[in-house]
């Protein structure tokens, strides 16, 4: 009997759902609305020196590695399952498409996060 991957990308794709529905929308408020019109923020708060801050600390850094990777797999399981809902039933090479997306879209976050922190 072969063992299946999906377990491990459905377990990806709830994390990532899970995340986005606790935090995505205030990411939203305060990225977009609060720090730009200073609203409960000091202005310095959304210049380029306290971000630079924030992304090289390492919890920071780790937190915006979660939200990047787990939105990214979130997003493309979506869209592997809506290209099946669509017509496309090419498994492998849609899967290999989507997740390896995912799976450079995170390589690359944990590259540049870690290289900006040491």
């Amino acid at each position: 009997m072969k063992r299946s991957t999906q377990p491990v990308f459905w377990l990806l794709f709830g994390a990532g759902g899970m995340l986005s529905a606790l935090v995505g929308a205030m990411l939203v408020f305060v990225t977009g609305f609060a720090l730009p019109l200073s609203l409960g923020f000091p202005a310095a708060a959304s210049g380029y020196d306290a971000w630079l801050a924030f992304e090289r600390h390492w919890a920071g850094a780790g937190f915006t590695f979660i939200v990047v990777s787990l939105f990214l797999w979130h997003g493309v399981h979506r869209i592997f399952h809506s290209l099946h809902d669509l017509g496309v039933h090419a498994r492998g090479a849609a899967a290999w498409a989507c997740y390896g997306f995912a799976s450079a879209g995170t390589l690359a976050a944990g590259f540049l996060l870690l290289r900006m922190t040491l």
